[in-house]
């Protein structure tokens, strides 16, 4: 029996959970390509027009909010909208609220991929954490899937003495917080609507971040300031930004609704293709041959799970 009370080859319907996982990885991979988008679009915000990280941050949350709320209406309704967990929801958002904060503070001193690659001990955390307060079974082939995933963005960072300064820290901090996130994600999942959930992290994450900006002011960061002098053209890219973030994130958490943590772990792999295409694009950054190979190796990990879950649906 698993942790909710169900077999584990099928649910109270008699579906098999295998076609539900299938459905959840490819759901999920979706997601984790639309992400990277959103942070490439933070940073050339950041760097290129002369945001801080924290007014950054605002927006994507404050815009998930807005852009979620007439679709959470329409699905559950004005009397719908309070969750049916509202701590556990605000947390979600409070989290991943400072998990964006870190990371976007991030790309703005780190190229993107680097800061993606540094990200990617998340996966790994992940998997320990939904074994430990999930109660889910990790079998020896996803250990070994993620690991070798792990193995293929090793390659792809190709560490530099540049990234042990206090800098490469912040991805550290925000994979533990994702981590963390994602967890929350699986437990808080069949409780409310998806959209209620985007809703109230939304507003959870910009009360956090709104917050962290009033003291930023106060102590006069420069990372932290809000201001109301940018052009059009700006505000619609701090739009953007938050209607791909909110897309992304409604992707994996309706993933995550339909398979366990731990199988969808090396699926955040696929983050480093999205962030490389985005790199050459906006930054010129193009990976080299040995790059290239990590990222056949993270994606092949991806590839070889969903086969797995294909045969057994299969069996």
């Amino acid at each position: 029996m698993t942790k909710w009370g169900m077999s584990e080859t099928s649910d109270i319907t008699g579906r098999s959970f295998a076609d539900n996982h299938m459905r959840g990885m490819a759901v999920c991979s979706a997601g984790m390509l639309i992400i990277p988008l959103m942070d490439a679009v933070a940073k050339w915000l950041a760097v290129n027009e002369g945001v801080s990280p924290g007014q950054v941050t605002f927006a994507r949350f404050a815009t998930q909010a807005l852009l979620a709320l007439p679709f959470a209406i329409a699905v559950a309704g004005v009397s719908g909208l309070w969750p049916k967990r509202p701590l556990l929801n605000l947390v979600r958002g409070s989290i991943l609220a400072v998990s964006s904060l870190l990371f976007f503070l991030a790309v703005k001193y780190m190229p993107l991929a680097d800061a993606i690659a540094v990200f990617f001990v998340e996966p790994l955390i992940l998997t320990l954490l939904s074994v430990v307060f999930l109660r889910e079974t990790v079998g020896w082939r996803r250990i070994s899937a993620v690991l070798f995933g792990f193995a293929g963005a090793l390659i792809v960072i190709q560490p530099s003495f540049a990234l042990l300064g206090p800098v490469s820290l912040l991805p550290l901090g925000t994979a533990t917080l994702f981590a963390s996130y994602l967890v929350l994600n699986r437990a808080a999942g069949t409780e409310d609507d998806p959209m209620v959930m985007q809703v109230t992290a939304g507003i959870g994450g910009s009360l956090v971040i709104l917050a962290a900006i009033g003291a930023g002011t106060l102590t006069d960061v420069e990372n932290m300031k809000f201001s109301f002098d940018y052009p059009p053209a700006t505000w619609g890219l701090l739009l953007l930004m938050g209607a791909l973030g909110m897309v992304g994130h409604h992707l994996i958490l309706l993933g995550f609704r339909m398979a366990p943590a731990s199988l969808l772990a090396p699926f955040q792999y696929l983050e480093i293709v999205s962030a490389a295409a985005a790199g050459l694009l906006l930054f010129g950054d193009f990976p080299s041959s040995s790059k290239w190979i990590g990222i056949a190796m993270i994606v092949g990990a991806g590839l070889y799970v969903f086969w797995r879950e294909r045969q057994a649906a299969a069996g």
